[in-house]
């Protein structure tokens, strides 16, 4: 090999692999001391898009878990709302039950269990107005489903889950009415003679000498234990009706007299032949669509609008049926809104579920309970013992909707929130590493690299250092 001043081979082969060894010994310093063997592109291009990928994932996965166990937070507090309105129906009921125990209550009695029932409803209004998460109210009904009628003679009531958001026209095809029936003659004069009238197995005694006013005020006295109204037939005013507070099939008069009718007008006008008259359920349609009468409320079955309730006023013209029917069946349009709580609980888009908590106020429960004088939760009354059976029903109906909402937000807690909380957890933990195989540092690993490059630079320094001394070969031979 000839020797050569002007160009140090030698030298320049063991610069380029020092270089080498140095940018080796460079990146596993990173690497440990990062923690990353992939720390920019070009450590691994590959590498680092699936690794940003499943970092993405990683941060969507731990704020979906912190989002469900917020929604969990939500759903006990609107249950432990609902199992304070539990207790204070349970409240009400027995104070109901001591009510119905006519045998021993006197006025006061009653008067002061009605006070206290009142006081327990509208805690329970104050609960339904007032219990939030945050500012987000969660029982007055902003967070289930709403509705509103075009119509002043329609009343939205609820509506539930299968029930789809939108506009719905109503239409009642056949009014409802309550149970009517007058007196088969008229009382034009006082009674001639003490009479019983026995109205839906109530007893009413009579006494001679009453005026047609007289005995209609007299019927009314026992309204509460039967039911039923008495007032002056429209169509004669010397004729007696009567009709029943509650419509549709439930509502029914059975009325005989000891008395047969006539005497020139000097008896009730009754007779002493039983007659027997029930009232009419509402029919009609919601949206086009199939629905259920029950006294004057309309509940959608079928379509879009399934589950859709609504009550019916009564006419002004006439107290023993409610509008519509034939030649006005259109009452205007129900609109359902959904308000439903909405949760996301995956780490990417659409991954959301969501629940609908209705009002509780007293004026949504014990809705369209069957033979009955009251028409919701708002309405019990206890000052008599007919009407503490009837508070009786309303309030067991109301409790079977809370327990029944309590265990809906009870399975939406265990089986939707709880359990993908628990999923979200394992896929992050296999997630985390996935990440970690492709992008942590190997301390193994690397740590030999280290020492492989370490000892490489410092032989490759130590050649070059010796390769730099070759000249000085050459000047031995000048000399």
């Amino acid at each position: 090999m000839s020797l050569g001043l002007a160009n140090n081979v030698g030298a320049l082969n063991a610069q380029h692999n020092l270089t080498r060894s140095t940018s080796k010994l460079n990146t596993s310093i990173e690497r440990l001391s990062s923690g990353f063997k992939v720390n920019r592109g070009a450590d691994g291009p590959a590498a680092l898009v699936i690794s940003e990928k499943q970092r993405a994932q990683i941060s969507g996965l731990r704020a979906a878990i912190d989002n469900t166990e917020k929604a969990v937070s939500v759903v006990q507090t609107a249950e432990g709302a609902l199992n304070e309105i539990n207790s204070l129906l349970v409240k009400a009921r027995s104070l109901a039950i001591d009510s119905a125990n006519s045998g021993v209550n006197d006025e006061d009695a009653l008067a002061a269990n009605q006070a206290e029932i009142a006081n327990a409803v509208d805690t329970i209004n104050r609960i339904a107005n007032n219990t939030q998460f945050g500012e987000k109210k969660l029982l007055d009904g902003t967070s289930g489903i709403s509705g509103s009628a075009t119509d002043a003679d329609v009343t939205f009531q609820k509506a539930t889950s299968n029930t789809s958001p939108g506009t719905y026209a109503v239409e009642v095809t056949t009014a409802a009415e309550s149970a009517e029936t007058s007196a088969g003659a008229a009382q034009t004069g006082t009674l001639a003679n003490a009479e019983v009238l026995t109205i839906n197995g109530t007893n009413i005694t009579l006494n001679a000498g009453l005026t047609q006013d007289q005995v209609v005020s007299r019927i009314n006295e026992f309204s509460d234990q039967t039911g039923v109204i008495a007032e002056d037939d429209p169509a004669d005013a010397t004729t007696t009706r009567l009709r029943t507070s509650q419509f549709g099939s439930d509502a029914s008069i059975d009325v005989v007299s000891d008395t047969a009718a006539g005497g020139a007008g000097t008896t009730s006008g009754f007779g002493s032949s039983t007659t027997s008259v029930t009232g009419t359920d509402i029919a009609g349609t919601i949206g086009g669509n199939a629905a259920t009468g029950k006294g004057r409320v309309l509940t959608g079955t079928a379509g879009l609008s399934e589950g859709v309730q609504l009550q019916v006023a009564v006419d002004a013209a006439d107290a023993t049926t409610t509008v519509g029917g034939t030649g006005d069946t259109s009452q205007g349009d129900v609109s359902v809104t959904s308000n439903a709580l909405v949760f996301q609980i995956g780490a990417n888009k659409g991954q959301t579920v969501s629940i609908a908590i209705d009002s509780v106020a007293a004026t949504g429960l014990g809705t369209g309970v069957a033979d009955n004088s009251f028409s919701s939760l708002n309405d019990i009354d206890v000052t008599s013992a007919a009407n503490a059976q009837d508070t009786l029903g309303i309030i067991d109906s109301a409790i079977d909707e809370i327990s029944n909402l309590r265990g809906t937000l009870g399975a939406f807690q265990g089986n939707t929130l709880e359990s993908t909380a628990n999923n979200l957890r394992t896929t992050l933990e296999n997630t985390v590493n996935a990440e970690s195989v492709i992008r942590d540092t190997d301390f193994a690993e690397e740590i030999s690299n280290f020492t492989n490059s370490q000892v490489l630079v410092q032989a490759g320094t130590s050649v070059l250092s010796s390769a730099n001394q070759s000249s000085q070969l050459i000047l031995s031979l000048l000399g």
